[in-house]
This record gives structure tokens, C-alpha cells and sequence, in this order.
């Protein structure tokens, strides 16, 4: 919300109040020069401060009242006004007395708005304070989507403006603000790629998943649930007033001295709305390193040869989780140069990369993949790298574009390397189409690595080649939380395509024939990495067959 005035005052009034303390105010003040936001919003934002009392300061300082919003009047002046300008200019109408039309704006002193709004009513304008997110969340209620649509259907239907109002309140209540800033917090700490916070009938669960496996945390007060997943609904802008329908949206926030971007969805259950949040750590672009990965050395350098090519295309399979992405930004990070244009289209958009166009996908407007794609090319790139190919249509123009001077990056979900050509042609894509584009195949896995801490040697075990290697354990320890294990790291099988591969593919030879040809021609499966990584030390025998088990 914008907040007016100078900031050194605001801040010695709060504490003149005894609403926060000095150091309080000295670390929001270290904040507000990395965010570079309003000092009473990013107090708000820390749980140092509720919205209510600092817009009762605000108004006091302005001589600006507070403003109660109800449905708007219904003036013929008033029936014009652009939802979108609305929004845009953070206000809504909220009464008209027959002199004065009085409007909630998020910044009061927005004089250019006051007077547009004037010159396109006629009428005398009066401004009054009220929250942004109480603005937005008006404005949706009773000009948007659920507003036209909220008498078809009584069951799971928004919430009332009294139910609105006190959702308000408790997520900004500095006690909620701080137990979701400390979730978020604890969940960095601990390497979570996911929070998820689930309502079930007789408990509030909270979980992190951290290296791939959910572990549950310490529950919040069933009663706090409405409070919190209105905070983080809030903090996402999404709806509140809507729980009928899943949503989508994202949080920036800056914790424990790291910038960190949360990806949020929301969906209705039975006891209420459950919320995913992918955490995204924008400072740790260092761990987009090809070499981090767990590449040995000679399909390092395999990945260095493919990831330079000029043209072609270059393909990533394995399930959801198998960390496809990770090694496709890795790629990207090594050749973002200025000597090259990459353009990304992805859905979403998982980690923002400078020096990189990227696109998010979006059905409802008929940007798809494939559309997408199309116009890319015409933006004269050297790097082009798809999120996943799911159709032919896709798979034709990324090919062409392959064809035509481009290098592509792009995903399948296939089980292993040869399936990969399989599965295109499936699609209706044309052999000598695949053979003349694709340059390679990584199929991939995440298993975790033993804990460095608490590292055991354990009994040797056979392979599923008959030999016998030594393996090794994590014995539990504090680092590792008693898991024995801590981060992961991948698991790869690496198909080139030579002339005999692209023979077999040419005579429709089966994943079989080529999983033959392309072992023969050096190809390690996923399975044999994986032990030798159990022979290096790196993970257990149970991770491996665990992510390999349908070989």
C-alpha cells in the first residue's frame, strides 16, 4: 500500500507509541534500501506493525479519513469508470450524498486520479483511505467474475463482506505475519523445495519437502488455518473473497538475507482451501552449474560438446521431480553470453535468469507452446529452449526451428533415453524429421546423497550386473536431521545419436533395438550411474532402486 509522508516521522510515531521499538525500525529502515518500498508497507510485511493501525496513523497524520467500503453507489456517473483504470489506480467509489462522491484509495494524495475521476463524473470528489488489498479485493467483489456470478450457487460461495473484513484483520494480525514469515524462514533453513499446508478435518498439517521426500513440521492452532491461508492468499494477491476455484499467483519476499520467489497454488477441499508453495531461491543462481550436477567427468564433457552446437536439438526426459529443469537452466547458464539470444518459453516460469528472454505460457489467451515457438523464431535467436514438447504440433515447429539454424533445448516424460525417439514418433513426428534434428537424449533421476556429516561404510552389496561394490550409509546426525542424508544429486544416461542410431530409427527399430545399439556405442543406463555413485560413496543402493525400479 503507498504510505505518504516522510519515513524518519512515521517511524518515530510508531515508536512514540510504543507500537515497535528502535531497532525495529532500524532494520525495516536497512530493508526499505534493498526493496526500495514505502517504510510502513515493509513494516506491515515484516509483522512489526497491523495495516489497521498503521492506516489509523496514516489518517491522522492526512486529516484523511478512514473509509468503510460497502457496494458502490449506483450513479449513471459512476457506470463508466473502467474496472481496469480502477485497479490500475488503486480506488473504488464507495458513497455519493448528493454533493459529494467519496472514493477508497489505496494513496489519497493521488491528486491525477482524484481529478480524472472528476472531470469523468462531473461530480465533487472526496478521497479516503483504505488498504490496497481491501481496495483490490473490493474492486473483484463487486465488479468481477464472482461478483456477476455469486447468485448461482449459495454452496462454497465468497465470503460476505463482514466474513471479508474480519479475514482482513486476522492475516494482518502481527502474530499470523510473523508465524508465516517463520514457517517460510524454517523452510529455507532446512533446504524445503515445497511448503504444504493442508486443513483436514481434525488437524491444521503443515509439511516440507525437502530432497525430494514430505516431512511434517509443528502444526499451527487448527483455529489460526482461515487467518494464515488468507495471509498467504494476500501475499500472492489472489482473491480471498474467492474459495470455490483453485488459483495461482507468487510471493517476492527477502528472508534470512536471501531473495526468494514462491510460486503459490491453492485448492478447495473438503475442509478448506490447501496451499502449495514452490519455493524458488533467486541467490542461488551459483547452483546452475553443469558441473555440480553429478556429471562424471566424460559426460561432462559430452554435455559441454552438446550444449555448444550450433543448431539442433537437444532433449531432457524423466518424470516430474527428476530435476530436468535444473539441468536445462544449467545449460543455458553456461552459454548466456552477449554473444548469443536465448529465449525461453516455459510453464511457469520457474527461475528468472538475466540476460535471458522468457515466456510464460498462457492457454486463455492462445499463447501455447507451439504458438509461442512460432513467434520466437521470428526474433532472430541462437538459443531457443522449450518447457516441454506434449504434442506434435510443438514437436514440428521446435524441429523446424532446429532445422533452420536454431539450437533448442526442450523435455519429454519418458522412463529412459531411447524412449525418448518413441515417444516422438508416436506423436506422428517424422523419422527422418527426428534423425535429422536431434543431436541427443539425457534421461535423468534425483536420488539423495549421504550426509558428509555421519558417512558409515556398510556391507558390500551385489549389483545388478553381478558385481560386488563397497557401499556406505548416513548414520543419522544434527546436519542431516537423523535422515542420513542431505541434498541430491542426478543420476544420468546419456544417448548420442551416431549414423547406426539414426538408421535404426530411419527402419522404425523398436527403444529396445536402440537402448542395444546406443549401450554398444558407450551409453551407461541410469542404473550403472547410479552404482557407481554407490561405489564413490554418494548415495545408497535404496535411493537408487528406489527412482529406477520400473528397469
Amino acid at each position: 500500500m503507498p504510505i505518504v509522508g516522510a519515513a524518519p516521522r512515521l517511524g518515530e510515531i510508531l515508536i512514540a507509541r510504543k507500537l515497535i521499538e528502535q531497532e525495529d525500525l532500524e532494520r525495516a529502515l536497512e530493508l526499505q534500501s534493498e526493496r526500495n518500498d514505502r517504510i510502513g508497507k515493509i513494516m506491515v510485511d515484516m509483522g512489526l506493525i497491523a495495516q489497521r493501525d498503521l492506516l489509523a496513523i496514516i489518517s491522522e497524520q492526512l486529516d484523511i479519513p478512514l473509509s468503510q467500503i460497502g457496494e458502490p453507489p449506483a450513479l449513471p456517473e459512476t457506470e463508466g469508470l473502467a474496472t481496469d483504470f480502477m485497479r490500475e489506480s488503486r480506488f473504488i467509489p464507495v458513497s455519493f450524498d448528493g454533493a459529494s462522491l467519496r472514493i477508497a484509495m489505496a494513496d489519497p494524495l493521488d491528486f491525477e486520479t482524484v481529478n480524472a475521476v472528476r472531470s469523468f463524473t462531473g461530480l465533487n470528489v472526496v478521497p479516503e483511505l483504505a488498504g490496497e488489498q481491501e481496495v483490490l479485493d473490493a474492486i473483484d467483489r463487486y465488479f468481477g467474475e464472482s461478483h456477476r456470478h455469486a447468485g448461482d450457487d449459495d454452496f462454497g460461495a465468497g465470503e460476505g463482506s463482514e466474513d471479508l473484513e474480519q479475514l482482513r484483520d486476522m492475516a494482518s494480525e502481527a502474530p499470523v505475519i510473523r508465524l508465516v514469515n517463520a514457517t517460510i524462514a524454517q523452510a529455507i533453513e532446512k533446504r524445503a523445495s515445497d511448503i504444504h499446508i493442508e486443513p483436514f478435518e481434525k488437524e491444521f498439517r503443515i509439511r516440507f519437502r525437502v530432497d525430494g521426500v514430505l516431512f511434517n513440521q509443528d502444526s499451527p492452532p487448527r483455529e489460526m488455518k482461515a487467518a494464515i491461508i488468507s495471509r498467504l492468499k494476500l501475499m500472492a494477491r489472489l482473491n480471498i473473497a474467492e474459495r470455490r476455484l483453485p488459483q495461482d499467483g507468487r510471493i517476492k519476499i527477502k528472508i534470512l538475507g536471501r531473495e526468494v520467489d514462491l510460486r503459490v497454488s491453492t485448492l478447495p477441499t473438503l475442509y478448506g482451501e490447501s496451499v502449495v508453495m514452490r519455493l524458488l531461491d533467486r541467490s542461488a543462481g551459483d547452483f546452475y552449474d553443469l558441473r555440480s550436477l553429478g556429471f562424471d567427468d566424460q559426460m561432462l564433457n559430452r554435455m559441454e560438446h552438446f550444449t555448444s552446437m550450433p543448431h539442433g536439438i537437444f532433449l531432457v526426459t524423466g518424470p516430474t521431480g527428476s530435476g530436468k529443469s535444473t539441468t536445462l537452466y544449467s545449460a543455458l547458464k553456461r552459454i548466456n553470453t552477449s554473444e548469443r539470444k536465448i529465449i525461453t518459453i516455459e510453464d511457469p516460469v520457474e527461475y528468472q535468469m538475466d540476460g535471458i528472454n522468457q515466456i510464460h505460457v498462457n492457454p486463455q489467451i492462445g499463447l501455447s507452446f507451439a504458438s509461442g515457438l512460432r513467434h520466437i523464431v521470428r526474433q532472430d535467436p541462437d538459443v531457443i529452449m522449450v518447457g516441454e514438447i506434449r504434442d506434435r504440433e510443438t514437436a514440428d515447429v521446435a524441429i523446424r526451428a532446429a532445422l533452420t539454424g536454431h539450437f533448442v533445448f526442450s523435455t519429454l516424460h519418458t522412463n529412459d533415453a531411447p524412449s525418448a525417439i518413441t515417444r516422438l514418433t508416436d506423436m506422428g513426428v517424422e523419422n527422418y524429421l527426428i534423425t535429422s534434428s536431434v543431436v541427443a537424449v539425457l534421461a535423468q533421476r534425483l536420488v539423495r546423497q549421504i550426509c558428509r556429516g555421519c558417512i558409515a561404510p556398510s556391507s558390500p552389496e551385489y549389483t545388478p550386473f553381478g558385481n560386488k561394490v563397497e557401499t556406505f550409509r548416513g548414520v543419522g546426525c544434527a546436519t542431516c536431521s537423523g535422515t542420513g542424508y542431505r541434498g541430491r544429486v542426478g543420476i544420468f544416461e546419456l544417448m548420442e545419436l551416431n549414423e547406426e542410431i539414426r538408421r535404426m530409427i530411419m527402419a522404425n527399430e523398436d527403444a529396445g533395438r536402440l537402448t542395444a545399439a546406443a549401450r554398444k556405442n558407450g551409453m551407461r543406463q541410469l542404473r550403472e550411474d547410479g552404482w557407481d555413485k554407490i561405489a564413490a560413496g554418494v548415495t545408497t543402493p535404496e535411493e537408487v532402486l528406489r527412482v529406477t525400479q520400473e528397469f
